[in-house]
Protein backbone atom coordinates (compact mmCIF):
# COMPACT_ATOMS: atom_id res chain seq x y z
CA UNK A 1 0.00 0.00 0.00
CA UNK A 2 1.24 3.15 -0.95
CA UNK A 3 2.13 5.81 1.89
CA UNK A 4 0.80 9.16 2.03
CA UNK A 5 2.87 12.08 0.21
CA UNK A 6 4.65 13.72 2.86
CA UNK A 7 2.76 12.19 5.68
CA UNK A 8 4.16 12.72 9.80
CA UNK A 9 6.28 9.47 9.05
CA UNK A 10 8.08 11.01 6.04
CA UNK A 11 11.21 9.12 5.22
CA UNK A 12 10.49 6.37 8.27
CA UNK A 13 10.34 3.00 7.21
CA UNK A 14 10.20 1.06 10.80
CA UNK A 15 8.30 1.77 13.67
CA UNK A 16 12.03 2.11 15.50
CA UNK A 17 12.58 4.55 13.64
CA UNK A 18 9.20 6.17 14.07
CA UNK A 19 9.45 6.27 17.92
CA UNK A 20 13.46 7.72 17.55
CA UNK A 21 12.09 10.96 15.28
CA UNK A 22 9.53 11.46 18.18
CA UNK A 23 11.81 11.87 20.55
CA UNK A 24 13.99 14.43 18.41
CA UNK A 25 11.52 16.26 16.68
CA UNK A 26 11.24 19.01 19.26
CA UNK A 27 14.79 19.51 20.11
CA UNK A 28 16.40 22.76 19.77
CA UNK A 29 18.57 23.53 16.70
CA UNK A 30 21.77 24.58 16.65
CA UNK A 31 22.71 25.72 13.22
CA UNK A 32 26.37 26.38 13.72
CA UNK A 33 27.28 27.45 10.34
CA UNK A 34 25.09 29.34 7.78
CA UNK A 35 25.04 32.36 5.76
CA UNK A 36 21.96 34.37 7.07
CA UNK A 37 22.48 38.16 6.98
CA UNK A 38 23.14 39.66 10.75
CA UNK A 39 22.09 42.76 9.37
CA UNK A 40 18.13 41.50 8.15
CA UNK A 41 17.88 39.82 11.53
CA UNK A 42 18.97 42.70 13.27
CA UNK A 43 15.98 44.55 11.48
CA UNK A 44 13.60 41.63 12.13
CA UNK A 45 13.27 41.24 8.16
CA UNK A 46 9.43 40.69 6.90
CA UNK A 47 9.93 38.95 3.96
CA UNK A 48 7.79 40.59 1.25
CA UNK A 49 6.61 37.71 -0.55
CA UNK A 50 7.36 34.08 -1.75
CA UNK A 51 9.33 34.55 -4.16
CA UNK A 52 11.69 36.80 -2.02
CA UNK A 53 11.84 34.03 0.49
CA UNK A 54 12.47 31.32 -1.78
CA UNK A 55 14.19 32.49 -4.61
CA UNK A 56 16.57 35.71 -3.26
CA UNK A 57 20.26 34.27 -3.26
CA UNK A 58 19.06 30.90 -3.42
CA UNK A 59 21.52 29.32 -6.20
CA UNK A 60 19.94 25.76 -5.16
CA UNK A 61 17.20 26.63 -6.79
CA UNK A 62 18.82 28.69 -9.43
CA UNK A 63 20.52 25.99 -10.94
CA UNK A 64 17.21 23.59 -11.51
CA UNK A 65 15.65 26.76 -13.18
CA UNK A 66 18.69 26.79 -15.41
CA UNK A 67 18.90 23.25 -16.52
CA UNK A 68 14.83 23.67 -17.15
CA UNK A 69 15.51 25.85 -19.35
CA UNK A 70 14.38 29.00 -18.06
CA UNK A 71 15.11 32.03 -19.23
CA UNK A 72 18.07 33.95 -17.11
CA UNK A 73 15.48 36.92 -16.84
CA UNK A 74 13.42 34.17 -14.62
CA UNK A 75 16.24 33.59 -12.53
CA UNK A 76 18.87 36.36 -11.88
CA UNK A 77 17.34 38.94 -13.60
CA UNK A 78 14.29 41.84 -13.77
CA UNK A 79 11.62 39.63 -14.09
CA UNK A 80 9.36 40.21 -11.26
CA UNK A 81 8.58 38.09 -8.70
CA UNK A 82 5.53 36.20 -9.30
CA UNK A 83 6.99 35.51 -12.96
CA UNK A 84 10.04 34.03 -10.93
CA UNK A 85 7.60 31.80 -8.56
CA UNK A 86 5.69 30.41 -11.48
CA UNK A 87 9.39 29.95 -13.47
CA UNK A 88 10.09 28.00 -10.22
CA UNK A 89 6.95 26.24 -9.70
CA UNK A 90 7.10 24.87 -13.23
CA UNK A 91 10.53 23.40 -12.17
CA UNK A 92 9.34 21.94 -8.93
CA UNK A 93 7.37 19.54 -10.62
CA UNK A 94 10.33 17.57 -12.73
CA UNK A 95 12.44 17.13 -9.63
CA UNK A 96 11.52 13.95 -8.70
CA UNK A 97 14.32 12.28 -6.19
CA UNK A 98 15.61 16.12 -5.67
CA UNK A 99 16.32 16.89 -2.01
CA UNK A 100 14.25 20.86 -3.49
CA UNK A 101 11.49 18.52 -4.19
CA UNK A 102 11.54 17.57 -0.19
CA UNK A 103 12.88 20.92 1.01
CA UNK A 104 10.28 23.10 -1.18
CA UNK A 105 7.50 20.91 0.70
CA UNK A 106 8.82 20.67 4.03
CA UNK A 107 8.67 24.61 3.74
CA UNK A 108 5.07 24.68 2.31
CA UNK A 109 3.69 22.21 5.26
CA UNK A 110 6.12 23.91 8.07
CA UNK A 111 6.03 27.59 7.79
CA UNK A 112 2.53 27.74 5.76
CA UNK A 113 0.76 24.74 6.63
CA UNK A 114 0.15 24.05 3.16
CA UNK A 115 0.31 20.65 2.16
CA UNK A 116 -0.83 20.24 -1.65
CA UNK A 117 1.86 19.45 -3.77
CA UNK A 118 3.35 22.87 -5.29
CA UNK A 119 2.44 22.74 -9.73
CA UNK A 120 1.90 25.09 -11.87
CA UNK A 121 -2.20 24.46 -11.23
CA UNK A 122 -1.55 25.22 -7.62
CA UNK A 123 0.91 27.94 -7.78
CA UNK A 124 -1.75 30.89 -7.54
CA UNK A 125 -3.69 29.50 -4.88
CA UNK A 126 -0.52 28.75 -2.99
CA UNK A 127 1.26 32.24 -3.54
CA UNK A 128 -1.96 33.61 -1.92
CA UNK A 129 -2.11 32.36 1.17
CA UNK A 130 2.19 31.83 1.92
CA UNK A 131 2.17 35.61 1.13
CA UNK A 132 -0.61 36.31 3.35
CA UNK A 133 0.88 34.20 5.87
CA UNK A 134 4.07 35.66 5.58
CA UNK A 135 2.86 39.59 6.81
CA UNK A 136 2.11 38.06 10.42
CA UNK A 137 5.01 38.49 13.20
CA UNK A 138 4.90 34.76 13.26
CA UNK A 139 6.94 34.56 9.83
CA UNK A 140 9.30 37.50 10.92
CA UNK A 141 12.63 36.96 11.48
CA UNK A 142 12.07 36.82 15.45
CA UNK A 143 8.90 34.94 15.14
CA UNK A 144 10.74 32.26 12.49
CA UNK A 145 13.56 31.40 15.56
CA UNK A 146 11.14 31.10 18.01
CA UNK A 147 8.73 28.83 15.86
CA UNK A 148 11.68 26.56 15.25
CA UNK A 149 13.09 26.84 18.68
CA UNK A 150 16.35 28.14 16.80
CA UNK A 151 18.87 27.75 20.08
CA UNK A 152 21.85 29.28 17.65
CA UNK A 153 23.08 30.52 14.21
CA UNK A 154 26.75 30.77 13.41
CA UNK A 155 26.63 33.67 10.77
CA UNK A 156 29.95 33.70 8.73
CA UNK A 157 31.64 37.23 8.80
CA UNK A 158 35.17 38.61 7.21
CA UNK A 159 37.92 39.64 9.80
CA UNK A 160 36.99 43.25 8.52
CA UNK A 161 33.57 43.28 9.98
CA UNK A 162 32.54 45.82 11.98
CA UNK A 163 29.63 43.42 13.38
CA UNK A 164 27.84 46.21 14.49
CA UNK A 165 24.65 44.39 13.33
CA UNK A 166 25.73 41.37 15.75
CA UNK A 167 26.22 43.89 18.66
CA UNK A 168 22.93 45.62 18.14
CA UNK A 169 21.25 41.80 18.28
CA UNK A 170 23.24 40.89 21.45
CA UNK A 171 21.98 44.28 23.36
CA UNK A 172 18.24 43.52 22.22
CA UNK A 173 17.91 46.80 20.64
CA UNK A 174 15.14 48.14 18.29
CA UNK A 175 13.59 46.99 16.08
CA UNK A 176 14.59 43.10 16.63
CA UNK A 177 14.29 43.72 20.34
CA UNK A 178 15.35 40.77 22.82
CA UNK A 179 16.04 37.91 20.84
CA UNK A 180 15.83 34.35 22.51
CA UNK A 181 18.37 32.85 19.81
CA UNK A 182 22.07 33.18 19.80
CA UNK A 183 23.51 34.82 17.00
CA UNK A 184 27.15 33.99 16.83
CA UNK A 185 29.75 35.47 14.26
CA UNK A 186 32.16 33.17 12.77
CA UNK A 187 35.85 34.18 11.91
CA UNK A 188 36.56 33.35 8.03
CA UNK A 189 39.62 35.31 6.76
CA UNK A 190 40.19 33.49 3.40
CA UNK A 191 40.78 36.49 1.51
CA UNK A 192 44.33 37.09 4.08
CA UNK A 193 45.41 33.93 2.56
CA UNK A 194 45.38 34.52 -1.05
CA UNK A 195 48.78 35.82 -1.74
CA UNK A 196 48.12 36.15 -5.26
CA UNK A 197 44.79 37.35 -5.57
CA UNK A 198 44.39 40.01 -7.25
CA UNK A 199 42.78 41.81 -4.62
CA UNK A 200 45.15 40.77 -1.68
CA UNK A 201 46.73 44.30 -1.71
CA UNK A 202 43.71 46.49 -0.87
CA UNK A 203 42.43 43.41 1.66
CA UNK A 204 45.36 43.91 3.71
CA UNK A 205 44.66 47.50 3.70
CA UNK A 206 41.14 47.41 4.66
CA UNK A 207 42.49 44.78 7.71
CA UNK A 208 44.90 47.22 8.28
CA UNK A 209 42.28 49.96 8.84
CA UNK A 210 40.33 47.52 11.11
CA UNK A 211 42.68 46.27 13.64
CA UNK A 212 44.40 50.00 13.49
CA UNK A 213 48.10 47.59 13.33
CA UNK A 214 50.10 48.99 10.54
CA UNK A 215 50.87 46.17 8.25
CA UNK A 216 54.59 45.93 6.30
CA UNK A 217 55.15 41.92 7.38
CA UNK A 218 53.88 38.94 7.98
CA UNK A 219 54.14 39.01 11.40
CA UNK A 220 52.11 42.12 11.35
CA UNK A 221 49.24 40.50 9.41
CA UNK A 222 48.90 37.71 11.79
CA UNK A 223 49.05 40.31 15.00
CA UNK A 224 46.06 42.33 13.13
CA UNK A 225 44.39 38.93 12.49
CA UNK A 226 44.59 38.20 16.04
CA UNK A 227 43.53 41.30 17.08
CA UNK A 228 40.62 40.93 15.20
CA UNK A 229 40.07 37.23 16.32
CA UNK A 230 40.18 38.72 20.09
CA UNK A 231 37.18 41.50 18.84
CA UNK A 232 34.91 38.59 17.17
CA UNK A 233 35.16 36.25 20.49
CA UNK A 234 33.91 39.63 22.31
CA UNK A 235 31.25 39.52 20.29
CA UNK A 236 30.78 35.88 21.26
CA UNK A 237 32.75 34.06 18.25
CA UNK A 238 33.00 30.62 18.89
CA UNK A 239 34.54 29.11 15.62
CA UNK A 240 36.60 29.95 12.60
CA UNK A 241 36.01 29.14 8.68
CA UNK A 242 38.32 28.33 6.20
CA UNK A 243 37.33 27.72 2.01
CA UNK A 244 39.98 25.77 0.63
CA UNK A 245 39.96 24.68 -2.83
CA UNK A 246 42.61 22.38 -2.27
CA UNK A 247 44.73 21.83 0.66
CA UNK A 248 48.12 23.78 0.55
CA UNK A 249 51.42 22.40 2.46
CA UNK A 250 54.63 23.75 1.35
CA UNK A 251 56.96 24.35 4.06
CA UNK A 252 59.58 26.87 3.71
CA UNK A 253 61.99 29.46 5.62
CA UNK A 254 60.06 31.88 7.52
CA UNK A 255 62.40 34.62 6.08
CA UNK A 256 61.41 33.27 2.75
CA UNK A 257 57.77 33.97 3.73
CA UNK A 258 58.34 37.25 4.82
CA UNK A 259 60.20 38.09 1.12
CA UNK A 260 57.05 36.39 -0.52
CA UNK A 261 54.96 38.62 1.68
CA UNK A 262 56.93 42.04 0.72
CA UNK A 263 56.98 41.31 -2.97
CA UNK A 264 52.72 40.37 -2.56
CA UNK A 265 52.38 44.16 -0.79
CA UNK A 266 54.65 45.62 -3.76
CA UNK A 267 52.30 44.32 -6.37
CA UNK A 268 55.23 42.14 -7.47
CA UNK A 269 54.36 38.57 -9.35
CA UNK A 270 54.11 35.98 -6.90
CA UNK A 271 54.40 32.13 -7.65
CA UNK A 272 51.99 29.67 -6.92
CA UNK A 273 55.21 27.55 -4.53
CA UNK A 274 55.82 31.15 -2.61
CA UNK A 275 51.37 31.60 -2.29
CA UNK A 276 51.14 28.09 -0.65
CA UNK A 277 54.51 28.38 1.36
CA UNK A 278 52.47 31.78 2.57
CA UNK A 279 49.07 29.87 3.52
CA UNK A 280 50.47 27.14 4.98
CA UNK A 281 52.37 29.25 7.48
CA UNK A 282 49.31 31.10 8.23
CA UNK A 283 46.81 28.24 8.30
CA UNK A 284 49.37 26.76 10.80
CA UNK A 285 49.83 30.12 13.00
CA UNK A 286 45.82 30.87 12.82
CA UNK A 287 45.79 27.33 14.33
CA UNK A 288 47.92 28.15 17.46
CA UNK A 289 45.67 31.06 18.06
CA UNK A 290 42.03 28.95 17.81
CA UNK A 291 43.56 26.21 19.94
CA UNK A 292 45.23 28.95 22.45
CA UNK A 293 41.44 30.31 22.37
CA UNK A 294 39.19 28.09 22.38
CA UNK A 295 38.38 28.77 18.83
CA UNK A 296 36.80 25.58 16.26
CA UNK A 297 38.56 25.59 13.28
CA UNK A 298 36.36 24.14 10.44
CA UNK A 299 38.08 23.41 6.82
CA UNK A 300 35.82 22.95 3.86
CA UNK A 301 37.56 21.48 1.59
CA UNK A 302 36.79 20.22 -2.22
CA UNK A 303 35.19 23.27 -4.00
CA UNK A 304 35.93 24.06 -7.71
CA UNK A 305 34.61 27.95 -8.03
CA UNK A 306 33.04 29.42 -11.06
CA UNK A 307 33.32 27.12 -13.83
CA UNK A 308 31.90 28.75 -16.40
CA UNK A 309 33.49 32.00 -16.85
CA UNK A 310 30.75 33.88 -19.02
CA UNK A 311 28.18 33.00 -16.84
CA UNK A 312 30.72 34.32 -14.04
CA UNK A 313 31.22 37.65 -15.93
CA UNK A 314 27.34 37.84 -16.33
CA UNK A 315 25.89 37.36 -12.46
CA UNK A 316 29.15 37.30 -9.89
CA UNK A 317 30.42 34.80 -7.50
CA UNK A 318 27.90 32.54 -5.65
CA UNK A 319 25.12 32.58 -8.43
CA UNK A 320 25.02 28.73 -9.28
CA UNK A 321 28.34 28.12 -11.26
CA UNK A 322 30.76 26.40 -8.43
CA UNK A 323 31.36 22.54 -8.67
CA UNK A 324 32.85 19.37 -6.74
CA UNK A 325 36.61 19.45 -7.15
CA UNK A 326 38.23 16.28 -7.25
CA UNK A 327 41.72 17.09 -6.28
CA UNK A 328 43.93 14.80 -4.30
CA UNK A 329 43.99 16.07 -0.39
CA UNK A 330 45.18 13.47 1.71
CA UNK A 331 49.03 14.14 1.27
CA UNK A 332 49.00 17.52 1.70
CA UNK A 333 46.01 17.68 4.77
CA UNK A 334 47.54 14.73 6.93
CA UNK A 335 51.17 16.96 6.46
CA UNK A 336 49.09 20.07 7.20
CA UNK A 337 47.25 18.95 10.57
CA UNK A 338 50.45 17.27 11.48
CA UNK A 339 52.43 20.92 11.72
CA UNK A 340 49.94 22.10 13.15
CA UNK A 341 49.70 19.70 16.07
CA UNK A 342 53.26 20.12 16.25
CA UNK A 343 53.21 23.71 16.32
CA UNK A 344 50.40 24.02 18.39
CA UNK A 345 51.41 25.20 21.92
CA UNK A 346 47.98 24.73 23.88
CA UNK A 347 47.84 20.59 23.72
CA UNK A 348 47.64 20.57 19.73
CA UNK A 349 44.82 21.22 17.12
CA UNK A 350 42.54 23.13 17.95
CA UNK A 351 39.00 21.50 18.08
CA UNK A 352 38.39 20.91 14.03
CA UNK A 353 35.66 19.97 11.88
CA UNK A 354 36.71 18.62 8.40
CA UNK A 355 34.35 19.05 5.26
CA UNK A 356 34.35 17.51 2.02
CA UNK A 357 32.08 18.53 -1.10
CA UNK A 358 33.23 15.48 -2.73
CA UNK A 359 32.17 11.74 -0.81
CA UNK A 360 35.30 10.77 -2.23
CA UNK A 361 36.88 12.15 0.34
CA UNK A 362 34.78 10.70 3.09
CA UNK A 363 36.68 7.15 3.93
CA UNK A 364 40.29 9.03 3.85
CA UNK A 365 39.32 12.34 5.87
CA UNK A 366 37.52 9.98 8.56
CA UNK A 367 40.39 7.90 8.66
CA UNK A 368 43.17 11.16 9.13
CA UNK A 369 41.44 12.59 11.10
CA UNK A 370 41.07 9.46 13.78
CA UNK A 371 44.85 10.42 13.83
CA UNK A 372 44.30 13.26 15.94
CA UNK A 373 41.56 12.54 18.34
CA UNK A 374 42.99 12.86 22.08
CA UNK A 375 41.41 13.27 25.55
CA UNK A 376 40.55 16.92 25.66
CA UNK A 377 37.20 16.66 24.77
CA UNK A 378 35.19 13.78 23.30
CA UNK A 379 34.73 13.79 19.71
CA UNK A 380 37.89 16.91 19.20
CA UNK A 381 37.94 15.59 15.40
CA UNK A 382 35.07 16.11 13.46
CA UNK A 383 33.81 14.73 10.29
CA UNK A 384 31.51 17.34 8.64
CA UNK A 385 28.53 17.32 7.76
CA UNK A 386 26.95 16.11 4.70
CA UNK A 387 27.64 19.35 2.88
CA UNK A 388 25.94 21.36 -0.27
CA UNK A 389 25.64 19.19 -3.28
CA UNK A 390 25.91 16.29 -0.59
CA UNK A 391 23.31 16.96 1.84
CA UNK A 392 20.66 14.66 0.47
CA UNK A 393 19.39 11.50 1.56
CA UNK A 394 21.88 9.64 -0.06
CA UNK A 395 24.71 11.89 0.96
CA UNK A 396 23.73 11.74 4.54
CA UNK A 397 23.49 8.42 5.12
CA UNK A 398 27.07 8.03 2.95
CA UNK A 399 28.72 10.50 5.55
CA UNK A 400 26.42 9.13 8.49
CA UNK A 401 27.29 5.17 7.06
CA UNK A 402 31.03 6.12 7.06
CA UNK A 403 31.50 8.12 10.40
CA UNK A 404 29.74 5.31 12.45
CA UNK A 405 32.23 2.85 10.01
CA UNK A 406 35.60 4.59 10.88
CA UNK A 407 34.58 6.92 13.82
CA UNK A 408 32.32 7.70 16.55
CA UNK A 409 28.56 8.47 15.59
CA UNK A 410 27.18 9.71 18.92
CA UNK A 411 30.24 12.05 19.07
CA UNK A 412 28.68 13.54 16.21
CA UNK A 413 27.73 17.56 16.03
CA UNK A 414 25.39 17.03 13.68
CA UNK A 415 23.63 19.11 11.12
CA UNK A 416 23.70 22.57 9.33
CA UNK A 417 21.89 24.29 6.70
CA UNK A 418 25.18 26.42 5.24
CA UNK A 419 22.05 28.86 3.93
CA UNK A 420 21.26 31.93 3.13
CA UNK A 421 17.26 31.56 3.59
CA UNK A 422 15.47 32.08 6.84
CA UNK A 423 13.07 28.90 5.43
CA UNK A 424 15.86 26.70 5.30
CA UNK A 425 15.37 25.51 8.92
CA UNK A 426 13.33 22.50 8.00
CA UNK A 427 16.26 20.70 6.82
CA UNK A 428 17.39 19.95 10.16
CA UNK A 429 14.21 18.00 10.56
CA UNK A 430 15.11 16.31 7.35
CA UNK A 431 18.21 15.43 8.59
CA UNK A 432 16.70 14.20 11.36
CA UNK A 433 14.35 11.97 9.92
CA UNK A 434 17.20 10.75 8.10
CA UNK A 435 19.29 9.95 10.69
CA UNK A 436 16.49 8.50 12.63
CA UNK A 437 15.43 5.83 9.74
CA UNK A 438 19.01 4.64 9.29
CA UNK A 439 19.83 4.03 13.29
CA UNK A 440 16.24 2.61 13.31
CA UNK A 441 16.74 0.10 10.55
CA UNK A 442 19.98 -1.21 12.34
CA UNK A 443 18.23 -1.51 15.60
CA UNK A 444 15.42 -3.59 13.51
CA UNK A 445 18.18 -5.90 11.48
CA UNK A 446 19.51 -6.87 15.15
CA UNK A 447 22.36 -4.61 14.58
CA UNK A 448 22.06 -2.85 17.98
CA UNK A 449 20.08 -3.53 20.93
CA UNK A 450 16.56 -1.75 21.18
CA UNK A 451 17.25 -0.27 24.46
CA UNK A 452 15.73 3.12 24.01
CA UNK A 453 17.12 4.82 26.78
CA UNK A 454 20.91 5.05 24.91
CA UNK A 455 19.07 5.73 21.78
CA UNK A 456 16.99 8.59 22.74
CA UNK A 457 20.74 9.53 23.98
CA UNK A 458 22.44 9.01 20.63
CA UNK A 459 19.90 10.53 18.40
CA UNK A 460 19.57 13.97 20.40
CA UNK A 461 23.02 14.76 21.27
CA UNK A 462 23.20 14.08 17.54
CA UNK A 463 20.63 16.37 16.73
CA UNK A 464 21.40 19.03 19.06
CA UNK A 465 23.28 18.36 22.41
CA UNK A 466 26.65 17.37 21.42
CA UNK A 467 26.61 20.72 18.80
CA UNK A 468 26.04 22.86 22.06
CA UNK A 469 29.14 21.03 24.09
CA UNK A 470 31.38 21.06 21.49
CA UNK A 471 30.86 25.09 20.98
CA UNK A 472 30.90 25.84 24.26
Amino acid sequence: MAKAFMDEDFLLETETACDLYRMVKDEPVFDYHCHLSPAQIAENRQMPDLADAWLSGDHYKWRMLRAMGIDERYITGDADGYEKYLAWARTVENLIGNPLYHWTHLELQRYFDIHEPLTEKSAPAIWEKANSILQTPELSVKGIFEKFNIYAVGTTDDPIDSLDDHKIIAEGSAPIGKLNTKVIPSFRPDKALELNDGGFVNYIEKLSQASRIEIKTFDDALAALENRLDFFISRGCQSSDHGLEYVPYLETSIKDVHKSFKKALARRNVSNEEADAYKTLMLVSLANLYAKKNIVMQLHLSVIRNVNTNQWLRTGINTGFDAVNDVMLCENLSALLDLMEMECQEGGLPKTILYSLNPKDYYPLATIMGGFQDSSCTGKMQLGSAWWFCDHRDGMEEQLRVLASLGMLPAFVGMLTDSRSFLSFPRHEYFRRIMCNLIGKWVENGEYPRDMQKLEKIVKDVSFGNAKRYFG
